[in-house]
């Protein structure tokens, strides 16, 4: 053989040994993204999940109100059988009726802020001067023993707040996803509990830091504060972060009625007391708390496949829950939105689909994937002792939406490598919409992480971070005029696009190992 034919033969032995190229059906993605794009009612969804129904906090009335529109929504759209499932118990309901706070001298301001959960109201108007109490220490604690019964008490130092020096909205730059394309330091860690050197809360600075907390809330009651106030995790401006500070156990005591206001209006008050100016405060909160242990609930509907592997499973899904500040618009009316207009979507379309497509709105995310976890525990399997039901083996992939309101820009593989081809071809023909990036790196703080854990193909989208974590993240600026309408059909005809491919795939997506049995279940610190 001439050395032209022997290197014409190593080409064509190494055409054959290549594998099979991903296939994309460019026909039915040119409809999938003509009637996402053109013909979206993805922003109508969310009207109702954020104005009508918003908030939508785990346990509460406009969450089952919630849940009860996505299920007639989702029958309307071909899935017959969608229902609310219980999972629980979850805990005490909790409801804001009412927030009023005024400052009265040494002039009038009306106070903005809201409520934090599961703690309760006031008994009636609480009006007085209030005081300056940070408390840190043992020592502080026997400072201010007996000195606040009854009273308005502000609990944190001021917060030196600084002018904006970067611009509260942004997009993911070319440099930005390079970075996130990369893998810091070898492969990514398997999900499960706190990586060494990592300070969990079994590490000794947090067991004393948590002791102290309970040991403070004790204080708090004991010495029958009336009203504690702060000014939420993050935000200014007119942005308020913050979520609970009580506990949702019907077994676990009362804290007094603790409130969030702007930092702006509380650094005024602090210094007034602080230079002896008299201060005067009224404040009025009037919630509803239930006392039984209560369950919650997930909407789970599925629109049937028609092929030979029609028992097999695509999972879509995102939280349906939310917290109470705004109306749960970004985090995460938008997930929401956009999976159901994915069903809209499919179902106009007729496309075949050999896999049942399968929809999830999980209850409870926010206080630890709560619902997720329920439903994979009873419908795929048991982490810790890696037992399984018979679907595990039929799920193929889940995808999740839960990053606010910009557009996907790639997806996380979770480690998944053998997936790469997969969604570098599926998620080529949206490069000119702005999906250009596919990363190994792990990404944590939502349902997807139930999934993984029990060794399923489950999926987060890498999404512009736009204003969730500088305005919207559990804040009450997250309300339906916060949402981009154009990246919500961009992500509808994304999401679409893949369900439809993993739908009519010959074989489901590659997994990872099936992971060993795990006795915890730590969620990363990144909530969303």
């Amino acid at each position: 053989m001439t050395p032209t034919f022997r290197i014409l033969a190593l080409c064509a032995a190494t055409i054959v040994a290549a594998p099979a190229q991903e296939k994309v059906d460019l026909g039915a993605l040119y409809h999938i993204k003509r009637e996402a794009l053109q013909n979206s009612a993805v922003m109508d969804h969310a009207f109702w999940l954020t104005d009508v129904h918003g908030p939508r906090l785990t346990g509460s009335a406009n969450l089952k109100k919630a849940a009860e529109w996505a299920v007639e929504r989702l029958k309307a759209y071909g899935m017959a059988d969608a229902q609310i499932e219980s999972w629980g118990p979850f805990g005490r309901s909790w409801e804001n009726d009412r927030f009023s706070v005024h400052l009265l001298e040494p002039s009038y301001q009306p106070i903005y802020g809201f409520p934090l959960a599961w703690t309760p109201g006031t008994d009636g108007v609480v009006s007085g001067e209030p005081v300056h109490a940070v408390l840190r220490s043992e020592s502080d604690l026997e400072q201010w023993k007996g000195k606040l019964k009854g009273r308005i008490v502000f609990t944190e130092a001021p917060r030196t707040l600084q002018p904006y020096a970067q611009p509260l909205y942004r997009r993911h730059s070319d440099e930005d996803l390079e970075r996130i394309a990369m893998l810091p330091e070898g492969l990514p860690p398997t999900f499960g509990p706190q990586s060494p050197g990592r300070q969990g809360a079994g590490s000794p600075d947090m067991r004393q830091i948590l002791a102290f907390r309970k040991k403070l809330s004790a204080f708090w009651r004991d010495e029958g504060a009336a009203v504690l106030v702060q000014y939420g995790y993050r935000g200014d401006g007119g942005t308020i972060s913050a979520a609970s500070a009580g506990s949702r156990d019907p077994k676990d005591p009362l804290n007094p009625t603790t409130i969030a206001i702007n930092p702006e209006h509380y650094n005024r008050i602090v210094r007034l007391l602080e230079k002896d100016v008299k201060v005067r405060l009224e404040v009025e909160v009037k919630n509803r708390m239930g006392e039984a242990g209560q369950d919650s609930l997930n909407v789970i509907a599925n629109l049937p496949g028609t092929g030979p592997n029609k028992d097999e499973i695509v999972m879509i899904g995102g939280h349906l829950d939310s917290w109470h500040g705004g109306t749960g618009a970004t985090d995460n009316a938008a997930g929401s939105a956009v999976m159901i207009e994915v069903v809209r979507v499919l179902n106009k379309l007729k496309l075949p689909m050999n896999r049942t497509l399968r929809i999830a709105l999980w209850g409870g995310e926010e206080q630890g994937l709560l619902g997720s976890r329920a439903y994979v525990r009873k419908t795929f399997g048991d982490w810790e002792s890696m037992e399984l039901q018979p679907e595990w083996e039929k799920l193929s992939a889940y995808y999740n939406i839960d990053n606010g309101t910009g557009k996907i820009r790639g997806i996380y593989l979770q480690g998944n490598e053998m997936a790469r081809p997969v969604f570098e071809a599926w998620l080529g023909p949206f490069r000119d919409l702005g999906v250009t990036t596919v990363s190994a790196r792990n990404t944590g703080g939502t349902d997807h992480l139930s999934f993984d854990l029990m060794g399923l193909p489950g999926f987060q989208f890498i999404q512009d971070p736009v204003e969730y974590s500088t305005r919207t993240h559990h804040s009450n600026m997250d309300v339906y005029d916060r949402l981009q309408a154009d990246d919500l059909k961009q992500m509808a005809a994304v999401v679409a696009s893949l369900v439809y491919h993993t739908a009519n795939r010959p074989e489901k997506l590659p997994r990872k190992p099936k992971p060993e049995p795990r006795k915890s279940f730590s969620r990363p610190a990144t909530a969303n």
